[in-house]
């Protein structure tokens, strides 16, 4: 039997983006289950944007970079698509929206309409959908949505923004595929020292956002400020050691660089620990579960911490987090416009001091309805997987 040939558009192979590269492996776990419950020899290709030379989370995987020349040229990225089944667009988790530029926008945009072009079933994984605010991103976004054989929204309001903006299209929703990351639990190591272990995650991109004044996400707070005042407040305890973690790390992009930021962090607080890049998410994930409490910025970063039942209060910095915590009964996230940053870290350390154990309660039982709440995801992958064997 051929095997179908799965084009995996906007996942990462690469080991600097954690964030993507657990939606890739969590997301490959997921098709994979389900090829082998139907009997379907499948086979990966992922289709994704240029990144630095670092190391693959997935060796010997077949791997596409996309740029402006791949996308123009006939014999570039539509020569590939061709040569496929079915696309299967994680959009980088939330990338297919209007928060992060045209440029971004259009790219995401561009390589859905060349698949859907050739006739290729395209399924939209389940991520966040939108922000659309604004035209053309509402028209640009709708013509995607009505070409596409299936939509899978992560939360309430991406499911509504698809529906609303192409009622006619096969929409559903799902949850985060990075839950089903695989990791090595560390809950039960605890520290020679006995102190609590605080993991704090400062996103690059969002540190980068407040040192240059420039708050594309209209946040009511210095976010820079919240990360120094949380080290500051943690370090003082005499029961505490901050750990400095990352999540995304970017040779060529420093400002959307952890790595960066934890570098200088560490600088101004050496009594932090500046935890080592990871060389994969699930090594990342396997790390934040021998934390006894996370405080991050980046959502896959929280994801790994939920998923590994660790109590971690996320950053907002978009409605993404409010939709998927929503979802998952999850309070424990910072508001994004109703707060200073001084205000913040007291709704942190409000947290620490009071909620861990019931924040632990909240992830377990969340996690006892992942399975359930991927199941639609299961069945658009079941339906898909089987008629592309059929026209084999």
């Amino acid at each position: 039997m051929k095997k179908v040939r799965i084009g995996l558009l906007w996942h990462s192979l690469r080991a600097g983006n954690l964030g993507v590269g657990a939606l890739t492996l969590g997301n490959i776990a997921i098709i994979r289950q389900v090829a082998e419950e139907c009997g379907i020899p499948i086979k990966f290709v992922v289709l994704s944007m240029r990144e630095s030379a670092t190391k693959s989370i997935a060796p010997g995987m077949e791997q596409y970079e996309i740029d402006t020349r791949a996308l123009l040229l006939p014999s570039g990225f539509a020569r590939r698509v061709r040569s496929l089944d079915c696309i299967i667009d994680i959009g980088a988790g939330d990338s297919f929206a209007d928060i992060y530029g045209f440029k971004r926008f259009f790219f995401l945009w561009l390589t859905k309409m060349i698949s859907v072009s050739m006739g290729k079933p395209l399924i939209l994984a389940p991520q966040t959908i939108g922000p659309f605010t604004r035209q053309p991103y509402k028209k640009m976004a709708a013509a995607v949505f009505r070409r596409s054989a299936a939509i899978v929204a992560r939360d309430e309001k991406s499911l509504s923004q698809a529906r609303a903006l192409a009622p006619e299209s096969n929409v559903s929703r799902a949850v985060d595929v990075a839950f089903k990351l695989p990791f090595e639990d560390r809950s039960d190591r605890t520290s020679a020292s006995g102190l609590k272990r605080i993991g704090i995650n400062a996103s690059g991109l969002l540190c980068q956002q407040a040192q240059s004044g420039e708050n594309r996400f209209a946040l009511s707070f210095n976010y820079l400020e919240l990360q120094r005042e949380l080290i500051r407040r943690f370090t003082s305890r005499d029961d505490c050691k901050v750990h400095l973690i990352t999540h995304a790390n970017s040779i060529g992009d420093a400002g959307d660089d952890d790595g960066v930021w934890a570098d200088r962090l560490a600088r101004e607080f050496p009594q932090t620990v500046r935890v080592p890049d990871f060389p994969g998410p699930s090594e990342a994930k396997s790390y934040i579960s021998g934390m006894d409490f996370v405080v991050a910025g980046r959502m896959h970063a929280c994801i790994a911490a939920f998923s590994s039942c660790t109590p971690v209060v996320p950053v907002s910095y978009s409605r993404k987090f409010s939709g998927l915590f929503d979802l998952l009964q999850y309070p424990y996230y910072t508001p994004m416009t109703s707060a200073t940053a001084p205000q913040l870290a007291d709704h942190v350390m409000q947290h620490f001091h009071s909620d861990r154990e019931a924040m632990k309660r909240a992830e377990s039982a969340a996690l006892l309805k992942v399975d359930d709440m991927l199941a639609p995801y299961r069945a658009v992958l079941q339906r898909t997987l089987t008629i592309q064997r059929t026209a084999k």
